[in-house]
This record gives C-alpha cells, sequence and structure tokens, in this order.
C-alpha cells in the first residue's frame, strides 16, 4: 500500500509540555517511511485544516524537533474550534476531505482535551458518513486532567508541580510577614468543574512541614461561613493561613463565584477572578490584612519547572498515537495505565474515543478530606508520583533555550474557505 501523508495538530489551551508529545509523534512517524509520507501540522489547530493552511514538518531539523521535547506553548498554534454534527454544518466536513484528499492525507492526529477529542471522533467516523477513510487518533493532553479512562493527562503533572511549589513558597512568604502584615494568601488555579489543579496545593503541607492550607474544589458547594471559620482557625493556630482556589468554584445556587457573564468559543463561562472574590470575603468576614494572585498563563507555560514523569509520558502519547496508526487502529487515544504507586510504574494502554469524547472526570469523593478543605493520604498518593523528578531545558545567559520553529506553509491546491 503506498504512503499517505500525516496531519497533526494541537487544540485548546497548550501547556508545558504538549510540544513533547508533538516531538515524540513527529520523531516517530518519520521512521515509518513505508506507511508515512510527509507530516504536516495544522497551523491553529483544526483551523489550519480547514483552511488548507499547512505546515511542513519536514523542513524542520531533526535537532529542532527534538528541541520541542524541552519547549512551552504550542509550536503550531492552537485553537478554541470544536467541530459541530455533520447536520448541523455539513460543509465543514465537505471542506476536510476536499484538502485531505488534495494532500493525499489519511493519518489525523489530534493533539488535546475533551472537546478535541470530540473532534477526533467525528473526523474519525469521515468513512462512515462521507465515504473518505481515515485513521484519527486523539493524543490527550490538558491541565485539567480530566479525560476519563487515562490515569492522568499529560499536562497535569507539571502544572500541578508548579501550583505545589508556588503555594509552598508563597506560604513561606506569608508565615514571615503575618506577626505585623499579610495573614491570608489566595491563589487561584485553573479548572472549571474538576479540581485536580487545585489538589496539588495540598502537596505543600507535610508531617514533617505542616503548613496551614484552605484548598476549594469545584466539586464542593462553596460555604462562606464554614469556610471563614476554616480560614480564622488556621490563623489562630497558625498565624496565618494559604487558600488555593480553583476558579470553577461554584456556590451553594449552582453559580460560578467567577462568572462574568462571557462565553468562549466552545460556549463555556468564561471564568477568572475568582481569587479576588474570595480574598475580599476574608476581609468582610474576618477584617484580616490578604493579598490574592491568579496562576492563571503561568501555571501552563512554566517548563522550566516541568514534571520529568510528565515530559516522559506527552512524548510517550505521540509516540504510541503513530504506533496506533500504523498498527491499523482507528477512533482511539493512547492511555496512562498505572501499574503500581511505590515504585511508580506505568505503562500505555488505549481507549475508544466514543468512551472519552464529551467525559470529564472528577475528582474522586475519597481524594478530598472530610471537612471539604483538603486532600486525603489516598490522594496525595495519586499525585505525588505525578510532580516527580526534574527535566531542565538547556539555558544559556540565565534563560531557558527555547526552540522556534520555520513553520513554512504548504503550496495551497483549494481556493479560499471562510469558517
Amino acid at each position: 500500500m503506498a504512503a499517505k501523508n500525516a496531519f497533526y495538530a494541537q487544540s485548546g489551551g497548550v501547556t508545558a509540555v504538549i510540544n513533547a508529545s508533538a516531538a515524540g509523534l513527529i520523531e516517530t512517524a518519520r521512521q515509518q517511511k513505508e506507511t508515512i509520507g510527509e507530516i504536516y501540522a495544522g497551523r491553529n489547530g483544526i483551523i489550519g485544516a480547514l483552511t488548507e493552511d499547512l505546515i511542513d514538518t519536514g523542513k524542520d531539523s531533526i535537532e529542532a524537533i527534538r528541541a520541542l521535547r524541552y519547549t512551552p506553548s504550542g509550536a503550531f498554534g492552537s485553537c478554541r474550534y470544536k467541530l459541530k454534527s455533520l447536520e448541523q454544518n455539513r460543509r465543514e466536513y465537505e471542506r476536510l476531505i476536499e484538502v485531505f484528499k488534495a494532500h493525499n492525507i489519511g493519518y489525523f492526529f489530534y493533539n488535546g482535551g475533551g472537546d478535541s477529542a470530540d473532534t477526533c471522533l467525528k473526523v474519525s467516523q469521515l468513512a462512515d458518513t462521507l465515504g473518505y477513510p481515515i485513521q484519527a487518533i486523539h493524543v490527550p493532553k490538558t491541565v485539567d486532567n480530566d479525560l476519563p479512562i487515562t490515569d492522568c493527562c499529560p499536562g497535569y503533572g507539571s502544572v500541578a508541580k508548579y501550583i505545589a511549589v508556588s503555594t509552598l513558597e508563597a506560604s513561606f512568604d506569608v508565615a514571615s510577614m503575618s506577626k505585623t502584615s499579610t495573614k491570608v494568601f489566595v491563589l487561584e488555579v485553573m479548572g472549571r468543574h474538576a479540581g485536580w489543579i487545585a489538589a496539588a496545593g495540598g502537596l505543600a503541607s507535610t508531617s514533617d512541614r505542616e503548613i496551614p492550607i484552605v484548598i476549594l474544589f469545584p466539586e464542593i458547594p462553596f460555604n462562606k461561613a464554614k469556610f471563614l471559620a476554616k480560614v480564622n482557625s488556621n490563623v489562630q493556630k497558625f498565624g496565618y493561613c494559604s487558600v488555593v482556589v480553583s476558579e470553577g468554584v461554584k456556590g451553594e445556587d449552582g453559580k460560578f463565584l467567577s462568572d462574568q457573564g462571557i462565553r468562549d468559543a466552545f460556549g463555556h463561562a468564561q471564568l477568572g477572578g475568582v481569587a479576588p472574590v474570595v480574598a475580599n470575603i476574608v476581609r468582610e468576614g474576618l477584617g484580616l490584612k490578604y493579598h490574592w494572585g491568579v496562576a492563571d498563563y503561568l501555571q501552563r507555560a512554566a517548563r522550566h519547572i516541568a514534571s520529568k514523569t510528565d515530559v516522559e509520558q506527552a512524548y510517550a502519547m505521540g509516540k504510541a498515537a503513530v504506533e496506533f496508526a500504523v498498527q491499523g487502529h482507528n477512533s482511539v487515544m493512547p492511555t496512562i495505565e498505572r501499574l503500581s504507586d511505590a515504585p511508580y510504574q506505568w505503562k500505555v494502554g488505549m481507549a475508544q474515543l466514543s468512551s472519552v469524547a464529551n467525559v470529564e472526570k472528577m475528582m474522586p469523593k475519597d481524594f478530598i478530606s472530610q471537612d471539604g478543605f483538603g486532600i486525603t493520604d489516598k490522594c496525595r498518593e495519586y499525585l505525588a508520583p505525578l510532580i516527580m523528578g526534574e527535566d531542565y531545558p538547556p539555558y544559556k545567559d540565565g534563560l531557558p533555550t527555547y526552540v522556534r520553529l520555520k513553520n513554512l506553509a504548504v503550496t495551497k491546491k483549494l481556493s479560499d474557505f471562510t469558517i
């Protein structure tokens, strides 16, 4: 059978290690010369496929692709764009087939989270819906750690490490100033519906280094009276308190504390700004001096402090995606299967996209402490291996050396297409 070309794209919010998946995928695909020809990347995700804005990754050297493993963000540009159903927007699917045919694309690799899995699932069904055979493999990625089936998601371990370290260091700062100044520090982290990232803040406190940390999870309705009582108790005992709050925390009325009434491209509520809301609750309820901060892009861009475990797993997912494709698989996603906690061992598994798309994995109830403000030992055992190890990028003049690819465009063969 003649070799077919491959299409790879990145989708959704980027991470510190999504480019490691790209490196694993491209390096592995380059070794499959009998089955995979050219390897194209979509500029800005699926939009690149729809607009025929393709990047020829073959124009970049072995060294440049290898350097992706150490580089944060999305090397080819990402997007927040979800394909509607065939019934709602048939023209987009017909356009995809036009582009795939024009460039002899037989493999589709989409690197993203839950919404991206849904897009990949729809593309995998093109043979059944519109008669165009293509093998579509989803490459898991999300800092939210909310994809089902896989034990964890590439991107999460590094953001968890960043939040754990930031909570630890900020707590040391607050403790040193608490006598005459700040007594409460509020750190806002990502996490719309699942509290995985916020949970990582709990790792800052250990049995031999107790730190008063209150965690606000999306899974637990916010109760102002209980929250203020917990913060006040910590301040009375330790002199200070750190609060880690997920952006997706809701009140007992079911409304996001930080809902600004704005919607993103996926139709989700645009969140942000819960830290000052919580800090103001502390000021009004307890009269304590406070500071607040928002980790925002910093938490997902911090490649300099990435988890080694996370980097290795991200690379492995990209590699496995290609291996699955050349083995003939379609509509699947490589997964991480945990074999043991101590020593930490894992292997690559496989999930059907029909079981992944549009399914969110919440924090298990037994991962959250009984009072709703902390993590349990079981949660700690789960989290600890994911932030283990350092995988520092190369440095020059005191700064990390990150790669910028050429990203040279493939010559277009079709007319323009408006999204």
